[in-house]
């Protein structure tokens, strides 16, 4: 281990990093409530400045990914397609088999100028967490309770808000609904085997309604769907606290570009062509295990500044005075004072874990388990016998 990665696996470095964005996160949150007035004087200015207030803290996180950790991330795409990359409103569907896949999402975002204005579908708890959900909900992040007849209405009617968005954005769409195990995937493919459906290899069933829906209020807003497959080099198995420890990773991601226009506009038909599009990205997936590679010619994508002068802004702002602290700590010579800050630390330490510990795979939500259950024993019940005669 040489001695930068020695040094990038040390605490204090985590607690420094987890220092500014925290701090930085909250001061941003702060601006982001001062907007609120504007938003009924100027909208579209409003939402201008929120996406870039909202990049000062997702671009910290790819920071993490890309200059931390050095992760590498190779795009296989269509030359042709590429050049619109960035250029127009997209959805872009990804597979959800990695801890940090939503990170590499973000990437591809940051690579092509959207992350400021980048959209998901969130669970609705996420819109009361500082920082991070509390930056959606003022970027008009779609938020959903995940009873979809409670849903339905809401998410329609966030997506149909985006339709005068000002500035281009991409709407990410884990269309799985929840991170890929074994456990899951053995459920799902029973689910698939009850429905009639070839079953999967490398991906869970996807969800058709938030896909349809979504299609269908965003149509002539949305130019397209961008297919987007990613795996890891050399079997890797990345995971957010391997990035914080600055290890790098190599990533490959496959994006087709696909026109929104050729996809039905009736939910039956567009639910078809969505698990059409999930058995081509598991062949794709199949061919990477076997070849190592996705097909077709890779996009040279540097990494741009951005992501790290936005880091250095923040962590010479807010390191100072954390200094400044500390050395009047350390200087007052008191013990109980001293104990405290370290205690305060430690506490620190154990909630930023714990944060990280949630995205681990092996302890991500059960909510698909339950789901693709519920599911499967619905079809699995006797259907009632229709009287023979009708009235």
């Amino acid at each position: 281990m040489g001695l930068l990665q020695l040094l990038k696996s040390q605490f204090l470095c985590h607690l420094l990093i987890c220092y500014v964005f925290l701090v930085s996160g909250l001061i941003v949150n702060l601006l982001q409530v001062f907007t609120l007035p504007l938003f009924r004087i100027h909208k579209q200015l409003a939402r201008r400045i929120n996406c870039r207030l909202g990049y000062a803290i997702s671009s910290q996180m790819v920071a993490l990914l890309e200059w931390w950790s050095g992760t590498d991330c190779v795009l296989y795409s269509d030359p042709q397609s590429a050049k619109l990359y960035g250029k127009e409103n997209a959805i872009v569907v990804l597979n959800h088999n990695f801890e940090i896949d939503f990170l590499c999402g973000w990437t591809f975002c940051e690579r092509y100028g959207v992350l400021g204005s980048s959209k998901v579908l969130a669970k609705k708890e996420l819109a009361y967490v500082p920082l991070i959900g509390w930056m959606w909900y003022f970027l008009e992040i779609v938020f959903c309770k995940r009873r979809w007849e409670e849903d339905r209405t809401t998410v329609v009617q966030s997506l149909r808000k985006l339709r005068d968005y000002p500035e281009n954005f991409w709407f990410l769409l884990h269309c799985e609904g929840t991170r890929f195990t074994e456990k899951k995937h053995r459920v799902s493919m029973q689910v698939a085997e009850s429905k009639g459906l070839p079953k999967l290899k490398h991906h869970l069933l996807p969800r058709t309604k938030g896909f349809c829906v979504t299609v269908q209020s965003l149509r002539g807003t949305v130019s397209a769907v961008y297919d987007s497959t990613l795996n890891f080099r050399n079997n890797e198995t990345p995971t957010l606290l391997g990035v914080l420890n600055g290890k790098k990773y190599h990533a490959d991601l496959y994006v087709r570009r696909i026109p929104l226009d050729s996809i039905p506009d009736d939910e039956a038909g567009c639910a078809a062509w969505l698990h059409k599009l999930y058995q081509e990205k598991d062949q794709f997936q199949e061919q990477y295990y076997q070849t190592g590679r996705f097909p077709g010619p890779t996009v040279s994508l540097p990494r741009r500044p951005w992501t790290l002068l936005n880091w250095l802004f923040w962590a010479s702002l807010l390191l100072y005075p954390l200094g400044l602290l500390v050395v009047r700590v350390v200087g007052a010579g008191s013990w109980v004072t001293i104990l405290g800050t370290v205690a305060l630390c430690i506490g620190a330490s154990v909630g930023v874990r714990w944060m990280i510990g949630q995205t681990e795979i092996e302890k991500g939500s059960s909510y698909g388990n339950r789901l693709m259950t519920r599911q499967l024993e619905a079809r699995q019940q006797p259907q009632p016998k229709q009287n023979a005669k009708q009235c």
